[in-house]
């Protein structure tokens, strides 16, 4: 199959040549970590639980404790320690980042007093199972 140009003196294209030129267009960034603020350390390692925006200003006033915190137009990030999704389900939206990879690095919008940037990781989903209304895993009935 080729395409021609409407004028009839157009270069001709095939589907081939039009499918790399669509694949070529895309600019999706390389997955990066979230950046530990300078002076900051992780000995625990860095994962990253992700929530949609409109839930980032419900969550953060309910922590008792906030690490750093990294927003966009779409979506919070809090840096937890790694492993922190350890026989925890995450409720629905929020997404467990491993290793804190995300495509394009958000702005820091928290950045706490101290040298360690985690978020608790249990208040945290203890906070979010509140704001989405999900019973935490631990509480749920187990059927047999």
């Amino acid at each position: 199959m080729a395409v021609s140009g409407a004028s009839g003196g157009g270069q001709v294209l095939s589907l081939d040549t039009l499918v790399r030129l669509r694949r070529g267009m895309r600019t999706s960034a390389a997955p990066r970590r979230l950046p530990v603020p300078e002076g900051m350390t992780a000995p625990l390692g860095c994962d990253a639980v992700a929530v949609p925006a409109r839930l980032g200003p419900l969550i953060l006033p309910r922590l008792p404790r906030v690490g750093c915190v990294y927003a966009d137009d779409t979506h919070w990030w809090w840096i937890v320690p790694s492993d922190s999704d350890y026989a925890l389900e995450w409720p629905a939206p929020a997404r467990y980042l491993t290793g804190a990879v995300v495509t394009d690095v958000p702005r820091l919008i928290h950045r706490p007093a101290g040298t360690v940037p985690y978020t608790p990781p249990i208040p945290l989903y203890l906070t979010l199972c509140r704001v989405t209304g999900t019973t935490p895993t631990w509480s749920r009935q187990i059927s047999a």
